[in-house]
């Protein structure tokens, strides 16, 4: 049976050194899927085994990159959180003491490099002190260098200084060849930190995970400790004044870490602090900020016996917290997991440019033999031509290219959840680019889900609160934000309502129940029809303004016809219009009344509706709207819409929706906005072209370097600008999409 199983590599450096692990470990027997990400330093393998592999992979891994330490995720969290305690206010310190070697190492060299340089010398007190300083910036690189030979890994960063920088040392230009290694070391230096603050502060926008938690000691959600037997579970009371004399006021706090906190428990959360785990506030009232989980800006109250979620913050007061999920299960471990896995899924921008990198190389060290050699054949001129071979060389490390589109990606994700929006994988991105329409349910998309009864029609005098008695005896069991507003409304009117001897949901139609009176039907008119229903006189006629008609009929007759209506979210018509100006086609796709549907969208501004469909029937108005206009996006939120999230080119949930329709999606929308759906649309364009630019300007650097040195314009001080001053070049722009305004 397969095991999925995440490793760290901790002290991975390079992208190009990434996909080769990735590819060597892919060919190891008994693995069936390897996938490592850069951008987050995971490997993810699925084998029947994973961990009685890991001595092969580390060996793969270290031999590759040295000091590449391959650990398990768990391990790693534990490690990292550790760490971020005992550095906690020391981040100028941290930094000093992780990059003090290369900080050491480059200050000698350059200073040692200038006097090279700027001093007349004698020449082989120049190639001394040259020499030195090449040595004391480049022994690493080049043991690095002989390593990997010795285990067949000749094509790396490594192998290609050593040569273009040793071969200007056998032409005499001793300056140089040290001039060319103290900027390789520090191209490099800042492309590492340049990396790490973008892996810093993509990860910041998306792990919530609270370090510690603080702990009310005295404070069980089952029992207080002191032994009162007070049930706490149930009653939710001000614990201070439970009757049984202790001092819960003064209860001790006690600072544990998030991962020990359990169900059960009490936290303090105080005014400023993070929710820490999901939960339900017991004491204390406030003002909860959603907007890092939801992307909503308006505050929401919380009071006892409000549910909250981690990773929101707490505004005004003092709060109370029971826990009902542990660190593992609350939803900001949940976003950082999606988050984690999009970054995963590979575009196919990135698989191409990774084969791309595996082909370049080769030929770029080809094209510097074939140059060093024909061309001094011919003309005579070693010295230059080897130069220009060297400056080849120096071109051909392909890092900038193949970390160009993950860590665009990357970032485009790590915009994304600060909105509220979660993509699940870099794939969704991309198709949505090229989506044509974009089709809507109306139920919790469009609308609130927040119906009411508006008015209730019967047949021939038939008493209304007994028909809305029927009706709610009928949808007492079901989910339905429309068969809550009947049990609802039943329940406000005080009427008695009667457990049914048998409920049957009929996808799509309605619901029929049997009751002491007789079988009751619940539902649309196609409902009514398939049980041949004697409607008598007929049924209340359509009133677009009154919304949605539940008809209900007992023992075979039509009885009368309840009105619901449900509110259009205030966003939609804005949304719609933006979609509109994108040049994309906006439709509605829903299972209720085609009244009902027309209604939402003449205020929405949507001309393409399709009404009264059950779940296979939208489907196939998806698959005639793709025809039509080409990729389609659809955004619901019921487990009927499932089957069309999947269908889909893109699947899109509210993340308010059914767990159902949440994994068959693609994108999930943690608010209810409908201005979510131009936001997620506008994020991946920009992420799509800042990964296109990116690989556009690598390239073409590249490639203007490379025929300027042809021409005699270039040296090999340009070529480590192609290489690692591109790669930062790179990194930096695809930060922008943490800074962008969407």
């Amino acid at each position: 049976m397969n095991k999925e199983k995440i490793y760290i590599l901790e002290g991975l450096d390079c992208a190009n050194c990434a996909a080769k692990m990735e590819s060597k470990i892919q060919e190891l027997p008994g693995i069936h899927e390897a996938n490592l990400v850069f951008a987050t330093k995971q490997l993810k393998i699925v084998a029947d085994d994973p961990d009685s592999l890991v001595p092969q992979m580390q060996k793969i891994c270290s031999s590759i990159e040295g000091q590449v330490e391959l650990v398990p995720k768990e391990k790693s969290i534990s490690s990292e959180a550790s760490q971020n305690l005992s550095a906690s206010g020391h981040g100028e310190k941290g930094f000093w003491r992780s990059n003090s070697a290369d900080i050491i190492s480059i200050a000698a060299g350059a200073l040692l490099f200038a006097v090279g340089l700027i001093a007349d010398m004698s020449f082989y007190l120049t190639l001394a002190v040259c020499g030195a300083a090449y040595l004391i910036l480049g022994w690493n690189v080049l043991f690095t260098a002989v390593r990997n030979i010795c285990r067949g890994q000749v094509f790396d960063e490594n192998f290609l200084m050593a040569i273009a920088t040793v071969a200007a040392f056998c032409i005499g230009d001793f300056a140089e060849g040290a001039g060319v290694m103290l900027f390789y070391r520090i191209g490099e230096f800042f492309e590492h930190v340049a990396v790490e603050k973008s892996r810093t502060q993509i990860m910041d926008a998306v792990d919530m995970r609270p370090e510690t938690v603080n702990l009310l000691v005295n404070e069980s959600a089952d029992e207080c400790e002191c032994g009162c037997g007070h049930d706490h579970e149930h009653e939710h009371e001000h614990f201070d004044d439970c009757g049984c004399g202790h001092d819960h006021e003064n209860s001790e706090v006690r600072v544990i870490p998030a991962g020990e906190a359990k169900p059960g428990d009490i936290l303090l959360v105080r005014p400023g602090d993070r929710i820490p785990l999901d939960g339900i506030i017991v004491d204390g009232e406030s003002r909860i900020d959603t907007s890092p989980v939801t992307g909503e800006p308006v505050p929401v109250k919380a009071v006892p016996e409000t549910e909250v979620i981690s990773g929101c913050v707490n505004i005004q007061g003092l709060l109370k917290l029971k826990v009902t999920k542990p660190l593992s299960e609350s939803m900001v471990t949940r976003i950082l997991d999606t988050v984690e896995t999009a970054a995963a899924g590979k575009p196919k921008i990135d698989k191409f440019i990774t084969k791309f990198a595996r082909v370049y190389t080769p030929i770029v060290v080809i094209l510097a033999i074939l140059t060093a050699i024909i061309p001094s054949l011919i003309t005579g001129e070693w010295s230059f031509w080897i130069t220009t071979a060297i400056t080849f060389l120096v071109i051909s490390c392909p890092c900038a290219l193949v970390i160009s589109v993950p860590l665009a990606f990357f970032a485009g994700i790590g915009a994304a959840s600060k909105l509220g929006i979660l993509f699940k994988g870099g794939i969704s991105i991309e198709a949505l680019r090229k989506i044509k329409a974009v089709v809507m349910d109306k139920t919790g998309t469009l609308t609130n889900g927040n119906f009411t009864v508006q008015k209730i029609i019967t047949a021939d005098g038939y008493d209304p609160d007994k028909l809305l008695s029927l009706a709610a005896a009928c949808e007492s069991a079901s989910t339905h934000p429309v068969a809550a507003s009947i049990t609802d409304a039943a329940a406000d009117r005080s009427l008695k309502t009667e457990r049914p001897l048998s409920i049957e949901e009929i996808a799509g139609k309605g619901i029929k129940a049997v009751i002491s009176e007789g079988t009751v039907l619940c539902g649309n008119a196609t409902l009514l029809r398939d049980f041949d229903t004697d409607m008598g006189s007929g049924t209340a006629p359509d009133d677009m303004s009154a919304g949605t008609k539940i008809l209900v009929a007992l023992n075979g007759q039509y009885i009368g016809t309840i009105f619901i209506s449900d509110t259009i979210k205030p966003d939609a018509s804005e949304a719609v219009s933006q979609l509109m100006a994108n040049g994309l086609t906006p439709a509605m796709l829903t299972g209720d009344s085609e009244a009902g549907a027309r209604a939402v969208a003449a205020k929405t501004g949507i001309s393409n509706v399709f009404a009264g469909l059950l779940p296979e029937g939208k489907l196939n108005a998806l698959y005639n709207i793709r025809k039509e206009y080409g990729p389609v996006m659809f955004v619901g939120d019921g487990i009927n819409d499932a089957p069309v999230l999947a269908g889909a080119d893109v699947g899109a949930a509210m993340g308010s929706g059914a767990d159902a329709a949440i994994e068959a999606a693609d994108v999930v929308f943690m608010s209810s906005s409908v201005s979510a759906i131009p936001q997620s649309i506008k994020i991946a364009s920009a992420t799509g072209r800042i990964a296109m630019q990116n690989v556009v300007f690598a390239l073409a650097i590249k490639l203007l370097v490379i025929l300027m040195g042809f021409a005699g314009f270039a040296n090999i001080w340009a070529a480590v600008f192609a290489d690692t001053g591109v790669a930062m070049l790179c990194i930096l722009n695809s930060l922008r999409l943490l800074w962008k305004k969407f």
